[in-house]
């Protein structure tokens, strides 16, 4: 038999060459292996370093190894958050001529740990139900490319935190398949699955004695179910606004707010009918729309107030002809937050700051012209603009501010 190495990346080939192929993988040496926790999996799994890339090492069959390996590459081009997929090894013999199993190599998730390693140590009970939006994220996103997992499980995802935000991932595709369109019983068949694997997975961690007390293993499997069942409906409801009625692309914003989760990324397409707007959710943990505003703007604020503020500035940029949706911290983005502070946020904050002298909070007060905006908007039925909600707001609500008791 001969070795062979299927890659899309001509470059990783001769990475991977140096790795000890005729070995089995459970018995390579320490000097090729990088000591990173691992989940648990029904193959030998073990993490090398080849050149100066870390990579995930799986052996199993030829076929099923080639099917993974092709389906990640279709998540990879659909941008779905998976691990990226490097080569396959076949051909692969020990040192007498005994073929050994092929393997599947993908990058190692820079960050990312397995489940059981994040409850090493007892997690709190309100970060435990993030990483369940998570994976109601992941899962709502898989089913709208198509793909079907067919065992989704905490073990076949990792988990990775940046700067706030949370974000599960797809390690394990080995069972899953690819249509063109999911029915409605390919998608509960897969969350019928996750709710079975979850609880038995929380049930292992409450064994162990890793599970906080107040969590019950089966109602927190059944949770994804209710998860995704909201976020599903809200994600795919077509929306087509007319002309003027952005306040209804705020009023989806809210629900998925209270949902638990907000918004990556929003896009908008124009056409004769109207607008129809695209939402992206993703996971945060405390503090993280301060540090997002702070970064981009330089503004401090509280929590609430960088999340309202954040929210109308991502309105407006999907607006922006200059608008590229993608990495809500890139450099485009930081071109057009500034261009939001200098046109909007500013002039706004001047307009109503004459009529208010004892408001000296400038993001509190755009958080109520907004607030305020978002009510009269609602009673008119369509976006009445930030012009006249600035106007309104100094007639009637500073007025009465300033007026003696």
């Amino acid at each position: 038999m001969t070795l062979q190495i299927s890659a899309t990346n001509p470059e990783h080939p001769a990475l991977l060459l140096e790795l000890p192929w005729h070995v089995p993988l459970e018995r390579w040496p320490d000097e090729c292996l990088v000591p990173l926790p691992r989940g648990i999996s029904r193959h030998v799994v073990r993490y090398a370093r080849a050149g100066s890339e870390v990579v995930a090492v799986k052996e199993l069959a030829e076929r099923p190894a080639l099917r993974e390996y092709e389906l990640l590459c279709t998540l990879d081009r659909f941008a779905i958050p998976a691990v990226d997929p490097l080569a396959v090894v076949t051909g692969r013999t020990d040192a007498g001529g005994a073929p050994l199993e092929p393997v599947l190599i993908t990058r190692h998730l820079g960050g990312s740990l397995p489940y059981r390693s994040m409850f090493e140590t007892t997690m709190r009970p309100g970060t435990v139900h993030r990483l369940m939006d998570a994976l109601a994220v992941l899962l709502v996103r898989l089913h709208l490319a198509g793909f079907a997992w067919g065992d989704c499980s905490l073990s076949n995802t990792l988990f990775r935190r940046d700067a706030g935000a949370y974000a599960a991932y797809l390690v394990d595709a080995e069972t899953g398949e690819l249509h063109p369109r999911l029915s409605d019983g390919q998608r509960a068949y897969d969350i019928e699955l996750a709710r079975v694997n979850i609880s038995g997975e929380m049930l292992d961690l409450e064994a162990s004695g890793a599970l906080h007390p107040s969590i019950d293993p089966i109602a927190f499997g059944t949770e994804i179910g209710e998860r995704y069942d909201g976020l599903w409906t809200e994600l795919t409801r077509t929306s087509v606004y007319p002309a003027g009625k952005h306040h209804h692309m705020e009023r989806r914003i809210r629900r998925l707010n209270d949902l638990g989760f907000d918004v990556a990324e929003m896009q908008i397409s124009h056409s004769d009918q109207g607008d129809t707007v695209t939402f992206v959710p993703k996971v945060v943990d405390a503090g993280h729309h301060q540090r997002q505003l702070l970064r981009l703007t330089g503004m401090d604020a509280e929590e609430n107030q960088a999340r309202r503020l954040l929210n109308d500035l991502e309105s407006w940029m999907a607006t922006q002809d200059d608008h590229a949706p993608g990495d809500p911290l890139s450099a485009r983005a930081e071109v057009l937050a500034h261009r939001w502070v200098r046109d909007v946020f500013r002039p706004t904050v001047r307009a109503v700051r004459g009529h208010a002298p004892d408001r000296t909070d400038a993001a509190e007060l755009y958080h109520e012209l907004l607030e305020h905006r978002w009510y009269l908007s609602e009673r008119a039925q369509h976006d009445i603009g930030l012009d006249a909600a600035v106007e309104d707001y100094v007639r009637n609500i500073a007025a009465r501010a300033e007026k003696p008791r």
